[in-house]
């Protein structure tokens, strides 16, 4: 027993499970966090982790930094947190998301990836005049009701179709039926659905990069068709960035894929941690918000100052120094120290994503779909991940997750990362023996 047990104890009084939201709760082994600063952060027993789990993606120079924190500190210093009204940064940092992004004419800010989608799809609707979403299988774009079901891929037994399922309880059963599910990179599914019910769809949502599972992407065939395909039918393509944006491109996976949606969402790596996020694209879709098109936007804290100022200096960092470039330089250096470990262990491996989101499948084959994920070694990985976070490499246990890199893991020590591995790896194989 340590602090954190006794912290965990005492904090189950006052939240339940003891934790602000669910993703937090790991049981006994729920950390908490007395200290962070670049890719290190030491929990409240004194023990110190190297992180590639990152806050589930948002910190893209590292933990505390300093250049970001000091604009924060001096807008703070001269506006306060938030006062209602415009700021100049508002158009400032629009400015800059638009110098990286060329499929963003015009923009909004709000608060979250789970805000940023409700804006785009609230816009989508009301551009469109239709109700129907189709979300692609293995997609994550937020907990609010609609978005929150799901092909049940972990219940399925490969026969048909998976079942689809909330996410938990308390989503009402009715918001079930505007939407449809759509395997990823299927392209008989995608013409079989717009088929059926394309005049009614206002939007496909979905991440290119799946960065809730493990990073399986789209083909560049499949997205290609999928625009298409939405364009033929009257309907908007939301290319849900919050994971991917900032992190794997400038330009984030758009300006990899070189084909660009008609709205797009962004938050995490835009401040470095800070919470601030965004939605935007064709101006004659963003112009149905406001007076003139009806729908509705906002939100009290929407472009805050401390949001606003973190996402103003992240930005110019990204897209003038090689911060970038860093993470995802060192992010195939890790691929490199991994693979030599499971081949030595002769374990069937395949990586997937970009260099700093990157995705490890205990597999013969690289996964394509969220059904293919089903057929990975799950449960070695997740052995494997426990033993590391053991040692003190932090990650997500479940396979789904990628591993998040950050310019400051240029100093983590690689022949220290291997040895760990290669222990790390041998000891899960003794457990499942």
């Amino acid at each position: 027993m340590g602090r954190q047990s006794d912290l965990l104890a005492e904090a189950t009084r006052h939240l339940p499970q003891g934790v602000a939201e669910n993703y937090r709760y790991w049981g006994e082994k729920t950390v908490f966090v007395e200290h962070a600063h670049g890719c290190r952060f030491t929990d409240a027993d004194g023990k110190q982790f190297v992180d590639f789990r990152l806050g589930y993606g948002p910190i893209i120079l590292g933990y505390r930094d300093d250049r970001v924190d000091e604009a924060v500190y001096r807008a703070l210093r001269q506006t306060g947190t938030t006062t209602g009204f415009a700021t100049p940064l508002d158009h400032q940092v629009v400015q800059q998301i638009k110098a990286l992004c060329p499929q963003i004419e015009k923009l909004r800010f709000a608060n979250s990836g789970t805000e940023a989608v409700m804006g785009a799809v609230r816009t989508a609707r009301g551009f469109t005049g239709r109700d129907r979403i189709v979300i692609v299988e293995g997609g994550f774009h937020g907990l609010y009701d609609e978005m929150m079901w799901k092909s049940d891929v972990e219940g399925w037994d490969g026969a048909g179709d998976p079942a689809v399922v909330p996410f938990g309880r308390g989503v009402p059963a009715r918001t079930r039926e505007l939407v449809d599910l759509l395997p990823l990179n299927a392209h008989t599914a995608l013409e079989a659905l717009f088929a059926q019910k394309g005049e009614r769809i206002a939007a496909v949502v979905l991440e290119p990069i799946m960065g809730n599972c493990g990073s399986i992407a789209a083909t560049p065939a499949w997205l290609q068709a999928l625009k298409a395909t939405c364009e033929a039918h009257g309907a908007l393509l939301i290319v849900d960035e919050v994971k991917t944006g900032f992190r794997v491109a400038k330009g984030g996976a758009q300006e990899l894929y070189g084909v660009y949606a008609d709205l797009s969402t962004y938050a995490k790596a835009m401040g470095n941690g800070y919470p601030v996020a965004c939605f935007g694209g064709r101006a004659e879709v963003m112009d149905v918000i406001g007076a003139t098109g009806g729908v509705v936007h906002g939100g009290t804290y929407t472009a805050n100052i401390v949001a606003l100022a973190a996402a103003h200096e992240t930005l110019d960092l990204l897209a003038h120094t090689p911060a970038l470039e860093t993470a995802a330089q060192v992010g195939r250096s890790v691929q490199r120290v991994l693979g030599r470990v499971f081949t030595a262990a002769g374990i069937e491996h395949r990586f997937t994503g970009p260099d700093a989101m990157f995705g490890v499948h205990f597999s013969d084959r690289v996964p394509t779909t969220y059904r293919d994920w089903r057929r990975t070694d799950g449960a070695l990985y997740a052995r494997f991940a426990w033993q590391l976070i053991e040692h003190g490499v932090m990650l997500e246990p479940d396979s789904r997750e990628p591993w998040f890199l950050c310019e400051a893991h240029r100093d983590v020590d690689l022949g220290w990362l291997e040895d760990l591995a290669t222990r790390a790896l041998r000891e899960a194989l003794e457990a499942s023996s």
